[in-house]
């Protein structure tokens, strides 16, 4: 059906201002986040068969799907980064050399979701069903493609994550082995943010900046979870400064800016307000 527009409209000025409008980014790379998922899905299908429409799969089959991959990487981060393109190759051997690493570092991450978690029937459940671990998934992915800077994408693989799985995880953070996200949906973890190995991280859990001013962005704005602690649903922990040591425990709903020693147990409980008195029974148990 022919489309009627008024006579007086002309076209040719505003077609003119949207094009200065578009000069102002610069170059504008051709990705989407329908790209940064199919490299995603490639990258997962290579690590864990599950993922693969063939599930036994021949060594030349595999060499045949890495150079697959790895010509999609490279066309990616040309458009990224048109003058990196020089680099390149060097920084899409690495990936491709290091995809056996990361997909050890996910089945770890598997595991310690299979370990604590006993509504987990098998590993293989976890890997297919468990958004916590494809959102970890996607985290170890894009931190891999952050240490070559390669600009954009790694955001891209990680915000298509997000909107698949509800967790928001910032592909600069620093997180260390075993990673065991329950359940997923609403977890935040901010970009200078540092979690040591064997964390478990339940629902709802921010860990986020005290203050969101664009002046401090090179700055550590983020917590760090040392090795061994546990932070239950829908806890808020804020600050570059703040270090959570390690074994502790921070239970639901606890709001916390403010450091706390290894081997801590925080708590909530409704009527309190701040620090209270350590229980008599230990001094590193408290209450807010």
């Amino acid at each position: 059906m022919p489309v009627s527009l008024p006579n007086r409209l002309d076209l040719s000025p505003i077609a003119r201002r949207l094009q200065d409008h578009y000069s102002a980014f610069g170059h504008i790379p051709n990705l989407t986040l329908a790209e940064a998922g199919r490299f995603l899905t490639d990258c997962m299908a290579l690590m864990f068969p599950h993922f693969a429409d063939h599930k036994h799969q021949s060594g030349p089959e595999l060499e045949a799907r890495l150079m697959t991959l790895a010509g999609r990487l490279r066309f990616i981060l040309c458009e990224v980064r048109p003058e990196n393109c020089p680099r390149t190759d060097q920084i899409v051997s690495d990936f491709i050399e290091a995809l056996p690493d990361i997909a050890e570092e996910i089945r770890l991450d598997a595991q310690a979701i299979l370990d604590n978690d006993p509504a987990a029937a098998s590993i293989n459940e976890v890997i297919l069903a468990y958004p916590g671990l494809r959102a970890v998934a996607a985290y170890r992915v894009a931190h891999r493609l952050v240490r070559h800077g390669v600009g954009e994408f790694p955001r891209l693989v990680a915000e298509f994550a997000h909107k698949e799985t509800g967790v928001d995880i910032n592909p600069t953070a620093e997180i260390g082995r075993s990673l065991f996200l329950d359940h997923g949906t609403g977890i935040v973890i901010g970009g200078t943010a540092v979690i040591g190995d064997n964390v478990k991280i339940y629902q709802g859990v921010t860990l986020g900046a005290l203050r969101v001013r664009r002046s401090e962005c090179a700055k550590k704005r983020h917590p760090t979870i040392e090795d061994n602690v546990t932070i239950y649903a829908n806890a808020t922990i804020l600050g570059g400064e703040t270090v959570v040591g390690r074994n502790s425990v921070i239970g639901g709903n606890v709001w916390l800016t403010k450091s706390l020693p290894a081997d801590s147990v925080l708590m909530y409980k409704s009527g309190l307000q701040g620090f209270a008195e350590p229980d008599a029974e230990s001094a590193d148990h408290y209450s807010i």
